[in-house]
């Protein structure tokens, strides 16, 4: 069952995690690097929160490759995380930022890759099934 839940929530409630509780503005520095160009990068918390928002997505998507009927669950809670992700975004001010809808974004993707794969594995599976007589 722990592997049915959408670890992309895992980012919804990091975020509103330092939204509600530390207060942390998402522009803080979290490290500078000097470029061979000669300027410096610098890598914040916004930057922290999506690079670990893509990874998630990444394990999602793999996730969906399976076709068993755990994966209807995943898909389902995928959605329900997509629809408190909507919500929350179009309810809750400190959650209408460009962070929090790029979060939202990244649900939908999940959301839609996640049928698209299963829907192109069950066809898979079953074209195979059907010409094996």
């Amino acid at each position: 069952m722990i592997l049915s839940l959408p670890y992309l929530f895992l980012s919804v409630i990091t975020y509103n995690a330092i939204v509600f509780m530390t207060g942390t503005p998402f522009d803080t520095t979290v490290f500078q690097l000097p470029m061979m160009s000669g300027v410096t990068w610098t890598f914040t918390l916004a930057d922290m929160l999506i690079t670990g928002t893509l990874f998630l997505l990444f394990i999602e998507i793999l996730k969906a490759t399976r076709t068993s009927g755990k994966s209807l669950i995943d898909h389902a809670l995928s959605t329900i995380v997509l629809i408190v992700c909507i919500i929350e975004f179009l309810v809750i001010p400190e959650a209408a930022t460009s962070l929090f809808f790029l979060i939202t974004l990244i649900t939908l993707i999940d959301v839609i890759a996640g049928f698209s794969v299963t829907i192109r594995a069950a066809r898979r599976d079953f074209a195979v099934g059907s010409n094996s007589f």
